[in-house]
């Protein structure tokens, strides 16, 4: 099911449903992903001082995606780059 985060916060509650839906304790799933059970706690939380590259390990292992909607103008700009940066090479 795909649903839109309007916040950090959003993600928290939807990270430890995740989690309990598959049977599996707070403890463990941070040993697992190799965190903290405090980082893992904080991100349930909605914690907004959270680091990006941990996070993902969390939502990675609970087999969560993230999908974002970028608008078509920035896409745009971003191949402009990806072509420029190719071109100097």
């Amino acid at each position: 099911m795909k649903i839109t985060l309007k916040s950090y916060e959003d993600l928290g509650p939807l990270v430890r449903a995740t989690r309990k839906s598959q049977g599996m304790r707070q403890d463990d799933t941070a040993e697992g992903v190799g965190v903290s059970e405090n980082f893992l706690a904080k991100v349930e939380r909605g914690g907004g001082t959270v680091q990006w590259q941990k996070l993902f390990q969390v939502l990675t292992e609970l087999g969560i995606r993230v999908e974002i909607d970028v608008p078509d103008t920035a896409m745009a700009m971003l191949q402009k780059q990806v072509k420029k940066r190719g071109a100097a090479r």
